[in-house]
This record gives C-alpha cells, structure tokens and sequence, in this order.
C-alpha cells in the first residue's frame, strides 16, 4: 500500500482540515522546511492522487481530492500503532448509511489502466485455495495444497478441517468458473450457493447467522439482529448490481461482505470468493491474493470496520490484481 512520510503525512492533514491552501501557509505551517522540499512534497500527493491543484487569479492553491469519505487517506502504521481499545472508532456498529453513501470506487482513469493491464491467465485455482484458507489459519503450504488438489492426498500432520477447507475453496471456484455467466446479476441465493460450498462438511450452520459474533483486533460488533442482517445483505446486493464497474464490484463485494459477517463462518472465505466470481463474469482475471501480507489484508479490512474507508482495501486489490495478471 502507498505509504506516506510523516512530513507528507502532516501537509496533507493541514490541507484537508484548512480546505485549501497555499504555499506560504504550509511553509508558515511546517516553520523549518524549505519550499524546494514542500514542492517535492506536494507533488508526492499529486501523482497518488491526493490532492488537486488549482490557481484562482494569480494565486495557486491546493485541495484535497477524494471522490468520498470512503477513500480518504489514511495512516495504517500510525493507526494501528494504538491499542485496539484506545482508538478513536468512527462507527463501533455497523453503519447502514455505506449503502446511500456508496459512489464508484475507481475513477474512470483507473478502470481504464486495470482493464489495460488484464490478459489471458491459467488458473489460479490451487493459489487462491492456498491463500485465502491460510489467510483464516489453515497450516498447509503451498506445496501441500497443489499435491493435496491435484492428487488427493493429503499432508501428513494437519487436521481433517484443513483438508476439507482447501478442498472446498476448489469446488466453490468450479462452480463459479461454470456458472460465471450468472453473476453478471448478484442475488442472495448466489451468495448463499458460495457460502455452502464454502463451509460444507465444516459442521457451520447454514443460511443467515442467529446469533452474535465478535471479530479479533476491534472493537466494531457486527449486527446481532438476523432481520437486520438480511436488510444489509438486499441493500448490499442491490449497491453490487447498480456499480457500474466490475473493479468497484469486487472490492465492495469483498469489503462488506466482510464487514457484515451475515454467516455463522466463512464470510472472508465467501466474500472473497464473491468477488473473484464478480471479475470472473465480466472476463477480468480473478485473484489469487498469493502476495498479499495478511497482517495488512486484515488491517485494510478492520480500517474499513472502524473508519468506513476503502482506500487502504483499494490499494491492496490492485496491487493483488496487478500481481495475478503480471504472474500467470
């Protein structure tokens, strides 16, 4: 993910609390800091796209520039660096309003470079098994898993669990391969057809969870009520099918699924699942999030839960979606 200085940090919070700004004042600002280094600063934040320029007369001034409040930037190091229990949670609860406030998560420019860059690709079945069970815990290599897809056997020293999650992350991704034509339209049944895949055999209760669950490294509760889970879950459907973009699909598919947690278990695994079958509908290369670090795939996502930001998830899954096309 793109990180920041602290000095680059500290210009782009000054501009985003005074609106806009010109030289002077962040050099008056920063006190110390030369302009030639202010320059170079300002344009660390123009080509990430973070602020916008703009010249009133003979005056130039700066702008932060977000499309929302959900792709705002924001510190991931300085953020987690305070106690779960210390930091200052924008929403503890689950927030309906992401629904109405949802706008396209890529720009015209960026769904332009990531439709450029998507190209014919093997499968990446045994990678995404791999990745996203050992993302929920699961022991086995990489090795392991392709012996275990390929021939069937199985690794000595590991729990039957682990061997059935595998397995059924391969049986989901064929059955969305086969029918990847019909989740050009999401509706709850698909979802649900993902989730059983998912978790069959794993002795998890199907259909919408009845009671409370809690996620590790926050203090956000999921909704606890099943008629309000179902309410998230029409709502979330009916935002998928209105975004324009399979991109924006994907990474919102992915996020809220998470974010909603509406099964008993295997919401992670269901929704990135989701979101591969929401690429894979529109022709685009699926991921195999073999790259990503999960200790920054799980803090994008808690970002998410806390702040109601995409733009730490956002960058992870182009980042992700680069590698699988640059790699297969």
């Amino acid at each position: 993910m793109n990180k920041l200085t602290e000095r680059q940090l500290k210009i782009l919070e000054f501009i985003r609390k005074s609106g806009r700004v010109n030289n002077k004042k962040i050099k008056e600002y920063l006190k110390n800091i030369s302009r030639i280094t202010i320059i170079r600063d300002l344009k660390v934040l123009l080509d990430k796209d973070l602020i916008q320029q703009k010249a009133k007369g003979r005056s130039i001034y700066y702008q932060e520039k977000t499309e929302s409040d959900f792709l705002k930037y924001i510190d991931i190091d300085k953020y987690f660096q305070q106690e779960t229990d210390k930091r200052k949670l924008d929403f503890e609860k689950f927030n309906f309003n992401i629904f109405r406030d949802i706008k396209d998560i890529f720009t015209s420019g960026e769904i332009k470079e990531l439709k450029g860059i998507n190209k014919e690709y093997q499968s990446l079945a045994i990678e995404l098994s791999w990745k996203s069970s050992k993302i929920e815990g699961n022991t086995y290599s990489l090795i392991d898993t392709e012996v275990l897809i390929k021939e069937q056997k199985e690794a000595i020293g590991h729990k039957k669990e682990e061997v059935i999650m595998i397995l059924n992350h391969k049986k989901a991704l064929d059955y969305i391969f086969d029918k990847r034509s019909d989740f050009k339209r999401l509706t709850l049944t698909k979802i649900g057809s993902i989730h059983d895949l998912i978790v069959d055999g794993l002795s998890v209760e199907r259909g919408l969870r009845k009671n409370p669950v809690r996620i590790i490294g926050t203090r956000y509760l999921p909704l606890d009520n099943q008629h309000q889970i179902a309410e998230a879950m029409q709502k979330t459907v009916k935002v998928i099918n209105k975004l324009k973009d399979p991109f924006s699909k994907a990474v919102f598919a992915i996020a809220t699924i998470s974010y909603i947690q509406p099964f008993a278990d295997g919401n992670k695994r269901t929704a990135r699942l989701l979101g591969n079958a929401l690429l894979m509908a529109n022709n685009i290369c699926f991921l195999s999030f073999r790259s990503v670090d999960e200790a920054e795939y799980k803090k994008s996502l808690i970002i998410f839960y806390e702040k109601n930001n995409l733009r730490a998830f956002k960058e992870l899954f182009v980042e992700q979606f680069k590698f699988a096309v640059e790699n297969y």
